[in-house]
């Protein structure tokens, strides 16, 4: 006999700012059933259901943990529903709209070596009390015997619906959108989707080995694929996403790739959003915009921005949020061309793409970013970067920001103002702000930068990773 929080705890297995993560070779059969039977257990007081629903993305080990995880769901007696290869949003929304919970095999951007479970109560996303409750549970079991599974479509059909019959037919009618497939989780739904909103589609780059895009550091390789697709294609738009399907990446009519706070704000003032969570590391330009009543900053990741929607929404009509990544969360109903678009709290990347469209379709994208005020951020990270340096570099930072700043080479320049809502982010005396954070989905530290020009953003944050690889710890 098994125990799930001894399983779960000698696996290595963590939750980070979104689901459990961990390398591929932790998430035995084993681990993979500790988890279904902790969360759906726990959770069995509070909700009444009999089915649970289950997806996966396009990484080659997702499909041996579904089998699992399924196996686990049914030798609880309940139903399980396996929609496929699927995106989060997508099995989110449609287990929502049945009142059941979900899991989805993900580990969103993070490199193929690593994969992840991300968990859905019938009312959205777990919480972080939850994620504890999972971890503690010391539910008693034995590993499940594996059988073949059935794809049901329903999810995907569900997730395609909300979109095409919120717009006109003719949304999109003269537009060329081009879509990045790489290994998206949602790459044989957005053709269609473009499509019965009057796009012409060009399908790019589609490949079975797994791509780990990370929408909040793209690639350069990237950046120079998009703008060479756009003059090749003549584009007028690039869609594509993370691994999952839960961040977009968008281009312009000249190839740019949009940042993904930017692209929320303009999805959020297209919307009439009256109330506004971001994570602290979104762009300050957010705050100037005279559309929303209140903007609240949080710790970064879904589950924080989410807590945030339980109080906004006892003051405001329409509440939502977005992430630096581009993720776009729905935290209310909202009214839209004369229908109501369901709330939908987890991130998205659909939704924020068709309204930058819709927003766009007399002035161009590039006209609607560059009306902005000049505040342009970049971020990147060093991979493999041990998550213990990360907090020690931090903490022993805390109340010495002036000297880390010195070491990371920018003598001359003060420290004005200093944030620990997550990580360390500091506002330099010349306006620029400067941010260091763990990561909390893999071995990763994160610089997120925010000046007045995107080349000088972009040197904060070469500058700083470069510097702090070089710091003694131990010395400090």
């Amino acid at each position: 006999m098994l125990i799930s929080k001894k399983v779960i705890r000698e696996s290595g297995i963590q939750f980070g700012t979104s689901g459990a993560r961990g390398l591929v070779e932790q998430f035995t059969p084993e681990a993979c059933a500790a988890f279904a039977y902790a969360f759906t257990s726990g959770i069995k007081g509070s909700f009444d259901f009999q089915t649970v629903a289950v997806a996966i993305d396009n990484r080659p080990s997702s499909l041996s943990m579904a089998q699992v995880t399924i196996a686990a769901v049914e030798a609880m007696g309940y139903k399980a529903v396996y929609y496929g290869v699927i995106p989060t949003p997508a099995l989110a929304f449609s287990a929502m709209q049945d009142s059941i919970p979900c899991i989805m095999i993900t580990g969103s951007h993070i490199p193929f070596d690593r994969n992840g479970i991300k968990f859905y109560r019938p009312d959205g996303e777990i919480t972080k009390a939850d994620e504890q409750a999972i971890l503690n549970a010391e539910i008693v079991f034995e590993l499940p015997t594996l059988k073949a599974l059935q794809i049901s479509n329903r999810a995907a059909e569900q997730y395609v619906t909300r979109y095409t019959e919120l717009f006109d037919q003719d949304l999109l009618k003269g537009k060329r959108v081009g879509i990045y497939e790489h290994s998206s989780a949602g790459r044989d739904l957005y053709q269609r989707l473009f499509e019965i909103l009057g796009a012409e589609v060009i399908s790019l780059e589609r490949t079975d080995e797994f791509v780990p895009i990370d929408t909040e550091a793209v690639a350069e390789v990237d950046k120079q694929k998009a703008r060479s697709w756009s003059k090749e294609h003549n584009l007028d738009f690039i869609f594509s996403t993370d691994g999952d399907g839960d961040r977009p990446l968008v281009a312009d009519e000249h190839g740019e790739w949009l940042r993904g706070d930017i692209l929320g704000l303009l999805c959020a003032e297209a919307m009439k959003i009256e109330a506004l969570a971001l994570p602290v590391s979104c762009n300050t330009v957010i705050d100037q915009s005279s559309q929303f009543k209140t903007v609240t900053r949080t710790k970064i990741g879904s589950p924080y921005v989410i807590e945030a929607f339980g109080e906004l929404t006892k003051n405001y009509q329409s509440v939502a949020g977005f992430e630096a990544n581009g993720g776009f969360l729905l935290g209310s109903d909202v009214k839209m061309n004369g229908k109501v678009l369901k709330a939908l709290p987890t991130r998205d990347a659909v939704l924020p793409a068709l309204l930058l469209l819709s927003a766009a379709r007399e002035t161009g994208i590039a006209e609607l970013v560059n009306a902005l005020e000049p505040r342009y951020t970049d971020s990147d990270r060093i991979q493999n970067f041990a998550t213990e340096k990360s907090h020690e570099i931090i903490v022993k930072a805390l109340g010495q920001e002036q000297r880390l700043i010195n070491t990371l080479g920018f003598e001359g320049i003060a420290v004005a103002k200093v944030d620990t809502t997550d990580g360390l982010r500091m506002t330099l005396d010349s306006g620029d702000i400067l941010h260091l954070r763990p990561s909390g989905n893999a071995p990763e530290l994160r610089c997120y930068a925010e000046s007045t020009t995107v080349e000088k953003a972009h040197q904060l944050v070469e500058k700083a990773l470069a510097n702090i690889q070089q710091i003694n710890v131990s010395e400090w």
